[in-house]
């Protein structure tokens, strides 16, 4: 049993929970609770490193039934709480591999995100998007990492099953263009648009960009949209929590498709 905060294994994981350079460099990122370690698992990935206290609960028993022993280290309660990002520890915390699962050759429905910076924002999202069918989710270089802890906990295992790719500009700009994404219509949320998102056909293929919370999305996504919508409001209110305003789109995607 590891009883030592100051172990060299518990101090890295306590660097990759704080640290975007430090998972981005080791490739690696945590996550936290059964939920989490069994999609994970149900999705076929495998952790590199799995700590587990000993009051784990029998459903937790038998997920580690299912791992190699190698990777799993017992720990003290201290020492788990050490490591965790959470106030109340589920008793099991594990290392997964960044995998990213590759862009379907055929786009039909995405998300390109830019300047979502708040990690509850940005799961949600991610969430929602796995409900509603997305095919993979593009993210700008001015989100926030979405291999954070909080941004983890918020989408509840959508990492595992929606293909999620970090892109420089020059990057998005060469997957959207005009040839490379054939019939793809690109729709930007904007406030100050004239057309209600109601009016917009999403039946065909269709990329939907949704910007940051404070400012909206920047210029350079801004300028790859073919049109711009918005989400029809009560008089005097400015705009919806990014998350919102994100899945109100998307629902009405999955509306229109199928009727």
């Amino acid at each position: 049993m590891i009883t030592s905060t100051h172990n060299p294994r518990i101090q890295w994981i306590r660097k990759l929970q704080a640290q975007a350079p430090a998972r981005l460099s080791e490739g690696v990122f945590v996550i936290e609770g059964i939920r989490l370690v069994e999609e994970a698992m149900q999705a076929g990935w495998q952790p590199t490193l799995v700590l587990y206290t000993s009051d784990l609960s029998s459903r937790g028993q038998t997920l580690l039934q299912r791992l190699e022993p190698s990777i799993m280290e017992l720990v003290s309660p201290s020492v788990m709480k050490s490591a965790s990002d959470t106030q109340a520890p589920q008793g099991i915390l594990a290392v997964f591999p960044q995998r990213a699962l590759p862009l379907p050759a055929d786009l039909n429905f995405i998300l390109l995100l830019d300047a979502i910076r708040d990690p509850g924002n940005l799961g949600t999202i991610l969430r929602t998007a796995v409900a509603t069918g997305v095919q993979g989710v593009i993210l700008s270089p001015d989100c926030v990492d979405p291999y954070s802890p909080k941004v983890l906990r918020s989408a509840m295992g959508a990492h595992f099953r929606l293909p999620l790719v970090v892109l420089e500009w020059k990057e998005i700009q060469s997957l959207l263009k005009p040839g490379s994404a054939p019939g793809l219509k690109i729709y930007l949320s904007d406030v100050e648009s004239s057309m209600p998102y109601t009016q917009v056909d999403f039946r065909p293929p269709i990329a939907l960009i949704i910007g940051g919370e404070a400012e909206g999305a920047g210029t350079e996504v801004s300028s790859l949209a073919d049109a711009r919508l918005h989400i029809p409001m009560a008089v005097g209110v400015e705009s919806l929590n990014a998350a919102v305003a994100a899945a109100v789109l998307m629902f009405e995607v999955v509306r229109q498709r199928s009727l």
